[in-house]
């Protein structure tokens, strides 16, 4: 299917534009591209880092008052007690100022990440409702969901463990270092020797744990499509006693996320098994080394416990850094993932194309053919056709003739290979589609109905209605009996999918839907299909007084339903084959006059 393609940012906000522009940007390299996001936070950042280094202070502060305190102790000097009652008036003063500090911290680098987390959905939001039909009939919408949902959340994990997890580290490493440097070169330089190991051991499990966790994040990605499609398939699943077998199909499906996430797991346990002991023998041997110092009097007892107590705070930032690393992998994964969304350039182009303010409803089918990418030849074929303001034009035909295509082409969904669809002789792929939509309304073979009051379903994307012309779209749609059987009414409440109410009165909403509209050009996809009788004719009725004075296309396999269409196009090889009355067509005694008695 011929691709709409973007050439410019469409209906964004500043920041939205920004956002995309880091992606564009630093598209493959992830970490750069999480460093962008937070673009135009940096400042409250900042803050927040100085506030983290104050509250984390403590940390850095007590092994020193702690070996100011047994060297002390062991010298025993004049003023003992006082030096010891300053230091831990110091370390009081350092532990206490913690509460403060760390609620600033906290608030400034939390509203930050929310911030941002908050932002990445909503453009992924408003970059589907701007990506082509064509994506979403191709993409799984299990994907999409796991993308918006469980991407976004580690990135904010990933976000969240930097200012909180890595910054530690970071300062840590580097005061400990700092102080040591200051004090001993020769303990310092030891110090170095963990640098190596830890490069080492990150370099070797890197790649396969970044490996094994897209392995898993596409896993995951499977299992929330085909946990939607199980859920959606439930009723049909029961109807026809196939539990066993949907419960076998998720349960291979569940083992090899199992498999996979064992996979992940294993990696990282051996990982951090490795380190934890690479670093507590290092550990035995600084304690061993500086040991060794005091006793030949190059330092003191007291700076034995110091440089211990630092040196266990590398080891331990390091394996931090070590047991983190997954979670760094995940969250720089999913901005990957997340990318090949905002990336996307499959969307409808609306920018700088004239809007429409009124039409009249004249549709000109030009020498159109399209060809659907995957087909062997093309659905429709040098078609041409003109429908002029007002008229009823119902399509029928086989399964696959073409049928749907012309509906799309006219709501603007596909865009032909070759020749233009008109509007009132202006050539759609010149329109704003969102300024041409608003005079159209669709009623799909399959009533969609959200969670919500059926008043809300009715006026869906329609402001200030009133109460009266509410009333006569309820009478027009043929729903009244519906509404006053239902305690609250118009307010009654929709379950999901509609499931409290029937087919027939689902379908009324959706033409009632339709009505409050008040489109120019009306399009009907197999709108009374699979109804009872008596649905249908209350459907059919409602049509009835829908269609006057619009342009209508409708799309029926029960051919009775379209008797008083003004003209009936039978669609088959890549064009029309028949076109006419309904009377017409079968005096003709062609494919027309074969379907309709294929049917009684």
């Amino acid at each position: 299917m011929k691709a709409f393609t973007q050439t410019e940012d469409i209906d964004l906000d500043a920041s939205e534009k920004a956002l995309l522009e880091t992606f564009r940007r630093n598209e493959g390299s992830s970490l750069k591209t999480l460093i962008g996001i937070y673009k135009g936070h940096y400042l409250k950042l900042f803050f927040s880092i100085l506030f983290f280094a104050i509250k984390h202070s403590p940390v850095w502060v007590l092994p020193i008052v702690t070996s100011n305190i047994i060297n002390v102790a062991t010298e025993r000097p004049d003023h003992a007690g006082t030096i010891i009652l300053i230091n831990a008036l110091i370390m009081s003063f350092f532990v206490i100022q913690n509460i403060f500090t760390n609620y600033i911290h906290t608030w400034l680098y939390a509203k930050t990440v929310r911030n941002v987390e908050r932002g990445l959905r909503s453009s992924l939001v408003r970059k589907l409702q701007q990506l082509s039909i064509t994506y979403h009939n191709e993409m799984q919408s299990g994907r999409l969901q796991s993308k918006i949902m469980r991407d976004v959340e580690q990135i904010e994990t990933l976000s969240s463990q930097i200012f909180i997890t890595v910054l530690s580290i970071l300062l840590n490493v580097v005061v400990a270092f700092g102080v040591v440097i200051f004090k001993s070169l020769t303990v310092f330089l030891f110090f170095l020797a963990t640098i190596p190991v830890a490069v080492c051991l990150m370099v070797t499990f890197r790649s396969k744990i970044k490996r094994y966790n897209a392995d898993f994040r596409k896993e995951m990605e499977e299992t929330s499509v085909k946990v939607m499609e199980m859920v959606e398939l439930i009723p049909v699943t029961r109807a026809h006693a196939l539990e066993r077998q949907e419960t076998q199909k998720m349960d291979h499906q569940l083992g090899n996320v199992a498999e996979k996430g064992l996979k992940l797991d294993m990696i990282q346990t051996y990982f951090s098994s490795i380190s934890w002991v690479a670093f507590q023998l290092f550990q035995v041997i600084c304690l061993a080394f500086t040991g060794y110092l005091a006793a030949k009097g190059r330092i003191s007892v007291g700076e034995v416990v110091m440089y211990q107590t630092y040196f266990s705070s590398i080891v331990n930032q390091v394996s931090n850094v070590i047991t983190l690393l997954p979670t760094i992998s995940k969250g720089l994964e999913s901005v990957d993932s997340i990318g090949d969304i905002l990336l996307c350039h499959d969307v409808e182009d609306n920018k700088n194309k004239r809007k429409v303010k009124t039409i009249t409803g004249n549709i000109t089918f030009d020498h159109v053919t399209f060809q659907y990418p995957d087909a062997e030849a093309p659905v429709l074929k040098d078609l041409s056709l003109q429908i002029k303001a007002g008229e009823t034009v119902a399509f029928v035909g086989s399964s696959g003739a073409g049928k749907t295509t012309i509906l799309n082409m006219v709501i603007g969904f596909i865009k032909a290979n070759s020749g233009r669809v008109l509007i009132d002789d202006m050539d759609l792929n010149s329109l704003n589609l969102q300024s041409y939509r608003s005079h159209i309304a669709v009623v799909p073979q399959q009533s969609i109905l959200f969670s919500g009051t059926i008043r809300e379903n009715i006026t869906y994307g329609m402001d200030n209605i009133s109460e009266e012309m509410l009333y006569k779209v309820v009478k027009a749609a043929n729903l009244e009996d519906v509404i006053a059987a239902l305690p609250e009414g118009l307010d009654t409440m929709i379950t999901e999918h509609g499931s409290n109410l029937s087919g027939g009165q689902r379908q009324r909403i959706s033409i009632a839907r339709a009505f409050i509209r008040d489109p120019r050009i009306l399009i009907l996809d197999e709108a009374t299909s699979a109804l009872d009788t008596i649905s249908e004719k209350k459907i059919q009725d409602a049509i009835h007084n829908l269609v006057q004075d619009r342009t209508t296309l409708i799309v029926a396999h029960r051919l009775s339903t379209i008797r008083d269409a003004d003209k009936i196009a039978v669609v088959g090889n890549g064009g029309i084959e028949e076109f006419g009355t309904y009377d017409e067509l079968l005096d003709l005694k062609g494919e027309f006059y074969r379907l309709k008695n294929l049917q009684i």
